[in-house]
C-alpha cells in the first residue's frame, strides 16, 4: 500500500528521527542532496495538519524507532494501521487539530491605493480569498499614502496596503510619530517604470537631464530610491541636478501631460495609461535597475497582532493564497477583469493587464515581451528592509546610527511569512528559512547585507 503521507510514518524502511541513509537530518534533506524528487508536494494547511499528526501519534506510540520499523516489516502497513487506529482515535485528533480558532474581529477596514501594486489585496475581496477565511473586508480607496500613513496612525483603518519602506519610516518616527508598524508580506516585486513626456523621446541619456522635474508618489517609497539609484549612477544629483515633486499616482499622467513633470518613476498603471493616452513612453522598468525589487508591502501594527493573533492567521491566509494565484500569468487575465472596476482601481482593462502580464506597447513603437515586468513574491526579506535603509542614510533621512539588521528583524515578518507559506504548502527558499538575507544585483552593483555599511561608503554620490 502506498503512503501518501510525505514523512512516512508506515515505512520500515525511512526513519523518523532522520533519513533513511541515516546520513541526513532529513529526509528532505536526502532527496534534495540525492537529486531525488520530493515526496513533499504542495498541500493545503488541513492536509499538512492531518500529516503531521498522524507522524507525531505514531512516533509517540514508538519512541524506539527501531522498534516501529521491525514491527512494521513483520504485520504490513494495512495491519499497522488498524492496530494503530484501535488504540489511537487519530480521526478525532486531527478533526479537532483542524478546528479553526475563532477570530477576534471579523469586520476589518483595509485600506488600499488604487495601484496595481495592491494587486492581492484587492483581488482577494472580489474573488473571495477573505471569505474563505471568515473575514468580512472592507476596502477602503485612500488618495494618497501620506493619507494612509495617519489613517493607520489614528487607529482608522485595522491594516493597509503600505510602500514597504513606510513601516521602517514610521517605526522610526521619521516624518510622522513613531509607532511599531509591521511588514506582514511584500505585495508585489518589480511592477514600476521610469516614464517620460514624448518631447522627450530623443533625449534618452540621462546624464542630459539636469533641470528635469520628476514625480513620485512618496518620499518613503522605492520609487524615490530606485529614481535617485538610477540617477546618480549616471552622475546625476538628485538633491541638486533635478527636482523630485511628492505627487499622488493618480495625478501624475495629469501633470504629464500638462508639462508640469518630465516624467516619473511610479507604479503601474499609470506607466502604461501614460502610453495609452498618448502622452508619455516607458523609458526603463524597475526590473531593469533592480530586478526582483520590492515595491508594496502589506502593514499592520503590533497592537492589532497582540490583540488579534487569529484574524491576524486568517488574513495571512488570504493574502498568501492571492499572492500565490496572482503569481501564475494564466490567471492574470482574470485578476485584471476583477480589479479594474471602479471601485478597485477604474482603470481600463487592457491597460492593466498589459503591465500586469508584460506583453505592453512601450509608446516608442515597439511592443515588448516581458513576463516579469511585474510579479507576487510575498516573503519579506529582511536583506530588503536593509538595502531600504542603506538609501534613507544616503540621502540623508536617517540622522542616526541604526542597527540595520535589528531593526529589519523587528519590522519585516519574515518568520511569520515564511511559516505561514508553509503551512499553506508554498515553497520557501531555503536561505529564507535560515538568514533570511540574499544577496542581489543593483545596476550591476552587489548588495551583501552583511557589510551596509561598505556598499553604502561605495557611493560617489551621496548625502550621508
Amino acid at each position: 500500500m502506498k503512503d501518501e503521507n510525505p514523512y512516512r510514518p508506515y515505512s520500515p524502511d525511512h526513519s523518523l528521527a532522520r533519513c533513511a541513509c541515516g546520513m541526513h537530518a532529513s529526509q528532505h534533506e536526502h532527496d534534495a542532496e540525492h537529486g531525488a524528487a520530493s515526496r513533499v508536494s504542495p498541500q493545503d494547511a488541513e492536509t499538512l495538519s492531518r500529516n503531521f499528526l498522524e507522524m507525531a501519534a505514531v512516533r509517540a506510540l514508538f519512541p524506539h524507532d527501531a522498534v516501529r520499523r521491525r514491527f512494521l516489516r513483520a504485520v504490513g502497513v494495512n495491519a499497522a494501521r488498524a492496530a494503530i487506529a484501535s488504540v489511537l482515535p487519530l480521526a478525532d485528533l486531527q478533526a479537532m487539530a483542524e478546528e479553526k480558532r475563532p477570530l477576534e474581529k471579523k469586520d476589518l477596514k483595509i485600506g488600499f491605493i488604487p495601484i496595481n501594486c495592491a494587486t492581492p489585496l484587492i483581488m482577494a475581496d472580489p474573488l473571495g480569498f477573505y471569505r474563505e477565511q471568515g473575514l468580512d473586508v472592507t476596502l477602503r480607496k485612500t488618495a494618497g499614502w501620506a493619507l494612509v500613513r495617519d489613517q493607520m496612525l489614528n487607529h482608522e483603518l485595522d491594516a493597509s496596503h503600505f510602500l514597504a519602506p513606510m513601516p521602517l519610516a514610521i517605526s522610526m518616527g521619521l516624518g510622522s510619530a513613531g509607532q511599531p508598524m509591521r511588514v506582514a508580506a511584500i505585495q508585489n516585486v518589480n511592477g514600476q517604470a521610469i516614464t517620460l513626456a514624448l518631447k522627450h523621446k530623443d533625449n534618452r541619456d540621462p546624464k542630459n537631464w539636469k533641470g528635469f522635474k520628476f514625480a513620485i508618489p512618496f518620499e518613503y517609497s522605492m520609487h524615490n530610491f530606485l529614481l535617485r539609484y538610477y540617477l546618480a549612477e549616471h552622475g546625476i544629483d538628485p538633491d541638486r541636478d533635478v527636482q523630485l515633486r511628492v505627487t499622488p499616482p493618480a495625478e501624475m499622467i495629469a501633470n504629464l501631460r500638462a508639462g508640469n513633470i518630465d516624467g516619473f518613476l511610479g507604479p503601474d498603471p499609470f506607466n502604461q495609461r501614460a502610453v495609452y493616452d498618448q502622452v508619455g513612453f516607458i523609458h526603463i522598468l524597475s526590473r531593469d535597475i533592480w530586478n526582483g525589487h520590492p515595491c508594496c508591502a502589506f502593514g499592520v501594527t503590533q497592537d492589532f497582532i497582540d490583540r488579534n493573533p487569529n484574524t491576524m492567521a486568517a488574513l495571512y491566509r488570504a493574502l498568501l493564497k492571492a499572492s500565490a494565484s496572482a503569481h501564475k500569468q494564466e490567471n492574470r487575465p482574470a485578476i485584471a477583469r476583477a480589479i479594474s472596476t471602479q471601485n478597485y482601481l477604474n482603470q481600463p482593462e487592457t491597460v492593466i493587464l498589459q503591465a500586469l502580464n508584460g506583453h505592453y506597447a512601450d509608446g516608442l513603437g515597439h511592443v515588448c515581451d516581458q513576463p516579469d515586468r511585474t510579479d507576487f513574491q510575498p516573503l519579506p526579506w529582511y536583506s530588503m528592509a536593509t538595502w531600504m535603509l542603506t538609501q534613507m542614510q544616503r540621502w540623508g533621512y536617517i540622522k542616526k546610527p541604526v542597527n540595520y539588521d535589528a531593526l529589519a528583524q523587528k519590522v519585516f515578518l519574515l518568520t511569520d511569512a515564511r511559516s505561514q507559506m508553509k503551512a499553506l504548502g508554498q515553497d520557501v527558499a531555503h536561505d529564507a528559512m535560515t538568514t533570511g538575507m540574499r544577496k542581489f544585483t543593483v545596476m550591476g552593483r552587489d548588495y551583501d547585507p552583511a557589510d551596509p555599511a561598505g556598499y553604502l561608503a561605495g557611493f560617489a554620490i551621496k548625502h550621508a
